[in-house]
């Protein structure tokens, strides 16, 4: 993803609070090594203890334990003074207010939809506003992977929810737990291959065949998520030193062509470039 100055500020902003950007949103130039990814997942070991999540591969031991993973994204875990978990991992273990929820995702009027027995099931696409529907994309390739990309369950509405309302969030812990499932379960799905290419070339790690590199998918820009994520139903644009513009269908471009109301500058060079792929 790339998004310049003054370009989605509500999510480059916090991009930029969690540290996201130094890392986590700028993995690998732009390709993958399929090969080292194969091994990771085929190597991977995970002692009954959790103590020391790792691989090795080529001689070269891989660890993504919580503690490993957050040193090596810079994402450290915040406590808040007196507790012994961050607020997301608390917020998680408590039953949280539907309503709450939809009010910070969701277009006004909108909400989950309920199951056959009355409660929360899933939040529409079409509902969500503009910022969710931008941290759902995230959260799918780098933070908690999945198949089903257009709807979000009750699971996937209290991540977005979480990283909405700026929870401090043990991030490694998250992505270790995820690499996890996926290493035990029977998928052939090869999550994270970004983050892992990037760990082992860091430890030296490197595949001799140059077959087994594939390219990331484009990155995500302004327009790409004014193409696809953009709700104009009661979106409001907050730009620097630029009046609040309420956007209309007619206003949305269809194309790159520039937003109204981005100023000159902000075709200056990109601030952050994010990517990951789950193939």
């Amino acid at each position: 993803m790339e998004l310049y100055h003054s370009e989605f500020d509500d999510f480059k902003i916090e991009l930029e609070r969690r540290n996201f950007h130094k890392r986590l949103a700028n993995l690998q130039e732009g390709s993958i090594d399929v090969a080292v990814v194969k091994e990771f997942y085929a190597n991977f070991y995970s002692p009954a203890d959790q103590s020391s999540k790792c691989a090795r591969i080529k001689g070269h031991l891989i660890k993504i334990d919580a503690e490993s993973l957050n040193k090596f994204l810079q994402t450290p875990v915040l406590l808040q003074e007196g507790e012994s978990l961050p607020t997301y991992s608390r917020f998680c273990k408590l039953r949280s207010d539907p309503r709450e929820v939809e009010a910070s995702l969701c277009i006004p009027g909108k909400g989950f939809i309920l199951n056959t027995k009355g409660q929360p099931w899933k939040l529409l696409r079409k509902d969500l506003t503009t910022l969710a529907q931008t941290w759902s994309v995230f959260s799918y390739s780098n933070l908690a992977l999945t198949s089903r990309t257009s709807n979000l369950n009750t699971d996937r509405a209290r991540l977005v929810y979480g990283l909405i309302t700026r929870m401090d969030m043990n991030i490694g812990g998250l992505i270790s737990g995820q690499m996890t499932m996926m290493a035990q379960s029977n998928s052939s799905r090869l999550g994270f291959p970004a983050l892992i290419t990037t760990l082992c070339r860091s430890r030296g790690v490197g595949s001799d065949a140059l077959t087994s590199y594939e390219n990331l998918r484009s990155v995500i820009d302004l327009a790409y998520i004014i193409r696809n994520y953009w709700n104009t139903n009661g979106q409001t644009v907050n730009f620097p030193e630029v009046r609040k513009t309420k956007l209309r269908a007619v206003d949305v471009p269809s194309s790159f062509a520039p937003i109204v109301g981005i100023p000159a500058s902000s075709t200056s060079a990109p601030l952050l470039a994010l990517a990951d792929l789950s193939t």
